[in-house]
């Protein structure tokens, strides 16, 4: 579905629709997922997005998972530059005309010409190459636009001491055999939070891995 939807992820039709005082489908999509992350975290990574799924397909040629580190905030400078510029239009527009979710697709669907295909796989590529080149979600960890959203959400869930789904644990049952540290793709040491009993990493995707790879189910 990526080539139909693509448009409603983009971070620059976004800031096109913010010249003419437009709220256009990535508008409300990133809104949804801010609003949404709070009940369900980061449901979307794992299980809707199409970026995520093309980086899933990179693991049939490198499964190495990159550990956590300082370049996982590279992704909140992008975000944060580019959150920026999208306010600052909207306020030098002064208003809000309309609404339309469709904003620059043909019918609804984004990729219609050969043009767009140009772009589409450039963007896949560009979401690909890193992940066979460093190993699984790389893109996910330093480059998403839209991770922030949700990690906001859930601050905001924790903040205020809201339910929302996660993944606990039984820490009498772990064994520490490390099974599922090396499986999550997203590089988080569950073993050591699950002595905790909780899963609350911002960077858990809800993926489930590590339920489905524990040999105690922990």
């Amino acid at each position: 579905m990526f080539p139909v939807t693509l448009y409603y992820f983009s971070p620059a039709l976004i800031i096109s629709s913010a010249f003419h005082g437009i709220i256009n489908g990535s508008f409300i999509i990133f809104t949804l997922q801010f609003l949404l992350s709070i009940p369900f975290g980061r449901l979307f990574c794992g299980y809707i997005c199409p970026a995520g799924g093309i980086q899933e397909c990179a693991f049939l040629i490198n499964d190495k998972i990159p550990k956590q580190n300082r370049k996982n905030y590279i992704k909140y400078g992008v975000w944060l530059i580019w959150i920026s510029v999208i306010i600052i239009i909207y306020a030098k527009t002064g208003k809000i005309e309309y609404i339309d979710f469709f904003y620059e697709t043909e019918n609804g669907i984004s990729v219609t010409n050969i043009y767009s295909y140009i772009i589409y796989y450039g963007i896949v590529l560009i979401i690909f190459i890193p992940c066979v080149i460093f190993g699984k979600r790389v893109f996910c960890r330093y480059f998403c636009w839209m991770a922030p959203f949700m990690v906001i959400g859930i601050k905001i869930r924790n903040i205020i001491s809201l339910p929302g789904l996660h993944i606990i644990g039984d820490n009498e049952k772990c064994v520490s055999c490390g099974k599922c540290n090396q499986k999550c793709p997203m590089g988080l040491n569950i073993e050591e939070m699950i002595k905790t009993k909780e899963v609350k990493s911002m960077e858990c995707i809800q993926c489930g891995v590590c339920i489905d790879e524990c040999p105690q189910k922990a």
